[in-house]
């Protein structure tokens, strides 16, 4: 029996090539994109899976408002989990993670061979019982266990070793802390999975740097910095444990608390939920939010409905061309429930076909998919035995959602009819089919709308005056001591170039997410009632290099020691105005280090530092003379010739800086990644959106060959009267434009309120306007117009002796 139907499906498919290539090409798309989708989404819950009872580790995260100013941190204070270990049974092991705040990149020597790297972590002891990785060298019982010992990723090892063997190698780092020499005791890969650790260098807790300090730190209230991790007992109740917190915390840090004037809550988050939480500020890797999956999964769903509903439009469009069989078979004996089944066994292989054509298509695509998502999907997930149950499981839904209708309409025909050549049946439902192509175009419509949208608000962006001139600025990080000594001689030697405005040094540069934060009151206040302001240390330059304006009083001069200009934003929170605020005193102070005094000599027009999914939160510029401090230089040109420019100014680096890399970037590049998630949205949904909008117009090409089947008679009726060719184009077309206005009535709400509160993310936002779902229904129409066109006038063109010859 199945040899039957399989022979009548290939015949069938066979004798109509192009309505076979449509249907099995809509069919792989849509799979194609379902599959992309399932294993992007399975690959952001993957992270740390790997770890050894990955469902008993948890991460302490911190809430604190201070003075009104909120902060959901997913970091903690470094006392707060060797502590808790110690008081609370429930917690078998603890490990803190700290990177080296304020330090960027490492310059790592071993011999002769130097070169600067990212991400180094200090790390306790006690790290590796939490965290898996694979050891290429060295054991992780003992890999971190003393001091100014460390591990280092794979590729760092190879790069600085070669072929030689790492362990017990001594190399030296050398960054703003100073220069110290460790002793590598391990060489990992993260071949067994991925996780939220972003490193590629692991350095014992207890050895200099933040390392040594984070070591010896009890401040319960402030330095919320260390990523801390707890391993709880498989029978402990992570709630009833975190019920226990406020008083613990109490306990131990609640006069540094109270005297800082900060209420502190301390939360437990599992370990695999990390990747997928958003909302917390300082993670390592940032987050992907658990809605943008969910929003992920739904569109896989879509597409492949849309796929299926193509292959149902398609398939009675060519109803026609089997109901003679169907009529024929019933004749002679078989039942309507055979019928189904052979109808349903041919969608089903015709599925199978679709997906055994769609995973070489995406393993084809692959590189351009990652590309769009910023993702690295890898074949070797084709490996996982799940992934595989998925694919059965896809072929049969794709198989018998695709299939019911077509295989219960087919089968619904009367012999007697059929076989005379009335084809009418009253299970076509003809609305149905009209619904489900109104369907297809509700949902491209909302997603035609949502890349309008979201491609106004990144052009928003991009044009919005910030408050300071991010063009035409070139940065450049000074990570060591040594080459910080040549920061003023490069200044003098950049000066002289012509296209050369000024040149500021910082710690930080804007649109550089600020780390540094502290408390600020006027006279008569105190910590209780502090002001959080974060704060960045920079020369008498910076103002003027970055096109930032004053309000009132002056900028910093040289030697200004103890000063500060501040924004209108600090200005008004401290409840100041900024004609008199300017030789006002201000104080900070964080037990038991000594009360700390600072003038305010200036107020700045406030300026979007942060990125523009945040409002304008205080901010204080301290003035700071001494060279090491400042790490950053930004320079300001007047000529857009950068080629000319950076080849001139490369070469006085290598003049002062000869074995050091010159490297730099564009101001205007920093903060356009501040938006990097937004614009791989705008990628994703543009690029599934094109899928959807082809899979949908295949949809619509099968009801308008349906359309011209059916109404063959009457357009050859109407041409023999005298109606013309664009008479008859327009009497296809109109209906289908009815579907299309419809469906966009429909999407039209749904798109408003989806992308209302996609743009609530922004503080600052693009305004929802009339003409950006009126541009969309344009296109729609217009995809409309162009996909029935083609059946339209293929009909009106026909012979009309052909349809009319059996009348």
């Amino acid at each position: 029996m199945l040899k039957n139907y399989l022979k009548t499906s290939l015949r069938f498919l066979s004798k109509n090539k192009t309505y076979s290539f449509i249907n099995i090409f809509g069919l792989a798309l849509g799979t194609l994109c379902c599959i992309y989708i399932i294993l992007y989404v399975a690959d952001q819950y993957s992270y740390d899976k790997h770890q050894p009872q990955a469902k008993d580790i948890y991460r302490i995260t911190t809430f604190l408002d201070m003075a009104g100013d909120k902060h959901n941190n997913g970091t903690s204070s470094p006392p707060i989990a060797p502590t808790m270990k110690k008081d609370f049974g429930e917690v078998i092991q603890y490990c803190r993670v700290v990177s080296t705040l304020g330090v960027s990149k490492n310059l790592l020597t071993y011999k002769e061979k130097s070169f600067y790297e990212e991400d180094a972590l200090f790390v306790d002891s006690t790290f590796f019982e939490l965290f898996n990785y694979h050891f290429d060298y060295g054991n992780p019982a003992n890999a971190v266990k003393v001091p100014f010992s460390i591990v280092l990723l794979k590729p760092v090892a190879d790069k600085l070793f070669g072929k030689e063997d790492p362990l017990g190698k001594t190399i030296t780092i050398d960054n703003g802390y100073g220069k110290q020499n460790f002793k590598v005791m391990g060489v990992v890969d993260e071949s067994l999975g991925k996780t939220q650790i972003k490193a590629n260098i692991f350095i014992n807790m207890n050895s200099s740097g933040m390392g040594g300090y984070t070591y010896n730190n009890n401040q319960w209230a402030g330095n919320n910095y260390a990523y801390s991790y707890l391993k709880l007992r498989p029978d402990a109740n992570a709630k009833d444990l975190e019920k226990k917190l406020p008083a613990f915390l109490t306990k131990y840090g609640g006069q540094q608390i109270k005297e800082m004037g900060m209420k502190k809550e301390l939360h437990l988050q599992p370990m695999l939920d990390v990747h997928t939480a958003s909302g917390y500020e300082h993670d390592m890797i940032k987050p992907v939010s658990g809605s943008f999956l969910n929003i992920m999964i739904l569109i896989a769903v879509l597409i492949q409905v849309i796929a299926c509903i193509n292959f149902m439009n398609l398939s009675t469009a060519r109803a026609s061309k089997r109901a003679k069989e169907v009529g024929v078979r019933k004749v002679i004996g078989a039942g309507r429930f055979s019928l189904v089944k052979q109808f349903l066994a041919e969608s089903l292989f015709l599925s199978l076909v679709g997906i055994l054509i769609a995973i070489p298509l995406l393993m084809l695509a692959m590189p351009f998919l990652n590309q769009i998502t910023q993702a690295d999907i890898h074949l070797a997930l084709f490996r996982d035995y799940r992934l595989w149950i998925f694919l059965v499981l896809l072929v049969l839904m794709t198989g018998f959602l695709a299939g019911s209708y077509p295989a219960f309409y087919l089968s619904a025909f009367q012999a007697i009819k059929v076989i005379k050549g009335n084809f009418s049946n009253q299970v076509s439902a003809a609305g149905i089919r009209r619904s489900l192509v109104v369907f297809q175009f509700v949902l491209s419509i909302v997603l035609i709308t949502s890349i309008i949208i979201i491609y106004s608000q990144l052009s928003y962006i991009r044009n919005k005056d910030l408050g300071f001139a991010k063009d035409q600025k070139l940065i450049f990080s000074f990570y060591t001591d040594a080459t910080q000594q040549k920061m003023t001689s490069l200044r003098n030697e950049f000066h002289e170039l012509s296209e050369v405005k000024d040149v500021t040094f910082s710690n930080y540069y804007l649109g550089q997410f600020v780390e540094r934060d502290h408390g600020v009151y006027p006279p008569g206040g105190n910590m209780t009632t502090s002001i959080d302001a974060q704060n960045i240390s920079t020369d008498e330059h910076f103002l003027k290099a970055n096109g930032i304006q004053l309000l009132s009083g002056r900028d910093f001069h040289q030697n200004d020691s103890g000063k500060v200009l501040i924004n209108e934003t600090l200005c008004r929170r401290l409840g100041l105005k900024p004609e008199t605020a300017p030789g006002t005193m201000i104080y900070t102070e964080y037990k038991p280090d000594p009360l700390y005094s600072m003038q305010i000599v200036g107020v700045m027009k406030d300026f979007n530092y942060n990125s523009l999914h945040k409002e304008i939160t205080p901010l204080e510029l301290d003035y700071e003379g001494r060279l090491g401090y400042l790490d950053k230089m930004i320079v300001s040109v007047n000529s857009t010739n950068y080629k000319s420019v950076l080849s001139r100014m490369e070469t006085i680096w290598k003049r002062n800086l000869a074995a050091v890399p010159f490297e730099f970037q564009f101001q205007d590049d920093v903060v356009q990644k501040q938006y990097e998630s937004e614009i791989t949205l705008g990628n994703i949904i543009n690029s599934f959106t094109l899928m959807a909008i082809l899979i949908s117009s295949l949809g619509l090409f099968g009801l308008a060959s349906f359309s011209a089947e059916q109404r063959s008679k009457e357009i050859g009726i109407r041409k023999v009267l005298g109606a013309s060719v664009s008479g008859i184009v327009q009497l296809l077309s109109k209906d289908f434009l009815k579907l299309v206005i419809v469906s966009f009535v429909i999407a039209t709400p749904i798109a408003w309120w989806a992308m209302s509160k996609w743009l609530q993310g922004f503080n600052y936002r693009v305004p929802v306007s009339w003409w950006m779902f009126a541009l969309a229904g344009i296109i729609a129409i217009g995809i409309a117009l162009f996909t029935v066109s083609f059946q339209a006038i293929k009909a009106a063109v026909a012979n009309p002796t052909k349809s009319l010859k059996t009348e």
